[in-house]
């Protein structure tokens, strides 16, 4: 954890993750929103930006741009598995996977962002429609993470929904300091 408050403000500029300790019908109907939202929000951060944009850290010592839009489509990959395996098959372990490691993956590092964004497109429409679907009973399912413990339905909606608006503002600030 850092010890500078501004590098904090620019590593979580909307916050730390509050996970809800009684998630309510209309917290969920949120969460559900946001995810559907996130592929076109993050498609409009990156609009316009060039090469040297995309390859520019959106703070001191982490990713680029580049390196975030593609996290996002890893990252919500596995969260949507996550989520589906809570559903589907309650209590299963969680695979881990390092993101740093596949951050600096080749294609990754400098590979076009269009791939990422159109797979969350498809992605996130197929996550909203399957969260819409379940029954109240299923947002308490849960699935065994390695590092957090017992995670419900409601807790990864949650932290996927925080992590959709964590990152996109990670861009917007970036564009904001820079002037783009």
């Amino acid at each position: 954890m850092s010890t500078r408050p501004e590098l904090d403000a620019l590593r979580y500029p909307i916050g730390r993750l509050e996970r809800a300790a009684e998630p309510t019908p209309e917290d969920r109907a949120r969460w559900i929103a946001e995810l559907e939202r996130l592929p076109a929000e993050l498609r409009s951060a990156v609009e316009g930006l060039d090469a040297a944009r995309l390859d520019t850290p959106y703070r001191e010592g982490g990713w680029t741009v580049r390196q975030v839009v593609h996290h996002v489509a890893d990252s919500h990959v596995n969260g949507y598995v996550r989520f589906t395996l809570a559903v589907a098959e309650a209590g299963r372990t969680a695979a881990l996977y390092d993101q740093d490691a596949w951050a600096a993956l080749p294609f990754v590092r400098t590979g076009p962002v269009e791939p990422s964004l159109t797979l969350l497109d498809g992605l996130h429409a197929r996550w909203a429609a399957t969260a819409r679907s379940l029954g109240t009973a299923d947002f308490g399912r849960t699935i065994e993470h390695p590092e957090h413990g017992a995670m419900t339905v409601d807790d990864l909606l949650n932290l996927y929904a925080w992590h959709s608006r964590h990152h996109v503002a990670h861009v917007h600030g970036l564009r904001e300091r820079e002037g783009w």
